[in-house]
């Protein structure tokens, strides 16, 4: 008596299908599980083994034998505890065979047969999808894959349910996508104080999601203009919100099946290790540059981080993607997210007060933000100094534009963006552009050229650098509603390059 079901094994955000064979041979009793299992899986004999006790089907006096194929793909999760189960029930001619092996499966067993959430549902069901099956999960689930839309989604609570759905004595309603979450924020622009250029730098990174740093004496106002940038930002599109959360439905952080259309804000902390910032750990899990996909990764306390995290970012902010690689795996995650950082100028904090900086000004402060390396400083497309507020300014009215208001001109300037790029791959918005098609969007007016001519002659500018301009330059254009890059956008894209540049 041979059956099969199927499930899937996760490599990164892909999902891999995966054949559970079930064999019942004459023999010595035994319930072994082949095909390069883990430990949650071998596991799994046992948890399947008692919940169907717990629903009075004793098992024969037989070998069983569970072969996950592909054998040499590693398999991982307690999430293949529901096909192995069907594979044997089926395999007892309990369930049909046929209606079965029509399913991708994936969930966790209780000891009496209850179906317990697992991650990657989201992904799961793309996987079932491509492979024109259903797919069968916990109820908790259910919601969380029904938003792919192109497959069915079956949520059931137990493994009691499952089999009266299959067997036509009590059949279950297909599942619903669950609510589109919006996370209200009450952070608000106007509630900052002053940093006008501060404000307008945000304004200007959100709209191109471009790469932000912020250097200013401790309490100036960096991390609290941080909080407020998901206030600025436009929701996310069908296809980004599919993206993000098939990441996010890996780590376990849907909430309820909702899908949110917030862009992510992630800010971890500076004690972070170098597989929570870029991925890695037990089963290769995304880090925060990942969880951060289209969205924002905030850094506080830049310089406080390890250096060999930092140098870790170089190449995912280029590429947009990363590879954990490890002996058995190569797994690839995509990153595309803004990278805002706040330092100090110095180890005090006060590098510019003559009344309260230390002895060693200005060495400390060169010493301390000469642990971010010269190459990731090249790679912030924005500079601002964020100077400290003075108290009478405290009491004074909210000044500026509030958070709806800028928000209405970067969705306006992610429009424009959205339409120019229509056609090209990979490219979403300008902080993507690059070579020929960056000379043909950001191609300056003649002043504006010649301007950025001397600009990168004076100061050394690096060809990346040069480029980085010209997209500000490009966004800057766009929040100004101007179809050409002339030379007031230049020169405003040049004042935050050379921002706390030594020459300057």
């Amino acid at each position: 008596m041979v059956a099969v079901a199927y499930t899937v094994a996760f490599e990164g955000v892909d999902a891999r299908l995966v054949e559970v064979q079930c064999a019942i041979t004459p023999g010595m009793p035994s319930f072994s599980i082949v095909g390069l299992p883990d430990k949650a899986v071998s596991e799994a004999r046992e948890r399947v083994r008692t919940a169907l006790t717990s629903m009075s089907i004793a098992l024969p006096p037989k070998r069983i034998t569970i072969n996950l194929s592909p054998a040499d793909l590693p398999k991982e999760g307690s999430h293949f505890d529901l096909p192995i189960a069907l594979a044997l029930l089926a395999a007892l001619d309990i369930l049909p065979k046929d209606e079965v092996e029509r399913t991708v499966a994936l969930g966790e067993l209780s000891l009496d047969g209850t179906l317990v959430p697992v991650i990657g549902a989201l992904p799961a069901a793309m996987a079932a999808a491509e492979e024109e099956r259903m797919l069968l999960c916990p109820r908790a689930c259910g919601a969380e894959a029904a938003w792919v839309g192109a497959t069915e989604v079956i949520g059931a609570r137990s493994l009691a349910e499952v089999i009266r759905h299959y067997t036509g004595a009590q059949t279950i309603a297909p599942a619903e996508p669950g609510e589109v979450l919006r996370d209200a924020t009450t952070r608000n622009l106007r509630d900052v104080k002053g940093q006008e250029r501060a404000k307008r730098a945000l304004e200007i990174a959100a709209a191109g999601r471009h790469h932000l740093f912020m250097v200013g004496s401790p309490g100036s106002g960096k991390s609290m203009l941080a909080a407020r940038i998901p206030g600025i930002l436009p929701p996310l599109s069908a296809t980004e919100a599919l993206e993000t959360s098939m990441i996010h439905s890996l780590s376990g952080l849907l909430d309820e099946g909702g899908i949110s259309r917030t862009r992510p804000f992630r800010e971890p902390h500076h004690t972070a290790s170098m597989a929570a910032i870029v991925g890695g750990g037990r089963g290769a899990k995304p880090g925060e540059i990942s969880l951060a996909h289209n969205g924002v990764l905030f850094m506080d306390e830049f310089p406080e981080f390890p250096r060999t995290v930092l140098e870790t970012l170089r190449q995912p902010i280029e590429t947009g993607e990363v590879v954990v690689a490890r002996a058995n795996a190569h797994i690839r995650y995509p990153c595309r997210f803004m990278l805002v950082a706040a330092a100090n100028p110095c180890k005090c904090g006060y590098l510019t007060d003559p009344a309260r900086a230390c002895a060693r000004v200005p060495a400390c402060g060169e010493d301390y933000l000469g642990r971010i390396s010269g190459p990731l400083m090249d790679r912030f497309d924005l500079r601002v100094e964020v100077p400290p507020v003075a108290f009478a300014d405290l009491d004074l009215p909210p000044s500026g534009d509030s958070s709806e208001t800028v928000a209405g001109r970067v969705t306006a300037a992610r429009a424009v963006q959205a339409a120019r790029f229509d056609n090209v791959d990979g490219v979403r918005v300008n902080a993507d552009a690059e070579g020929g098609l960056l000379e043909q969007i950001a191609t300056p007016d003649q002043a504006g050229r010649a301007l950025l001519t001397k600009v990168a002659e004076r100061f050394g500018l690096s060809a990346r650098g040069y480029h980085r301009v010209l997209r500000v330059a490009r966004t800057i254009a766009d929040l100004d509603g101007s179809a050409d890059v002339r030379h007031p956008h230049v020169a405003e894209a040049v004042s935050y390059r050379l921002a706390m540049s030594k020459e300057v």
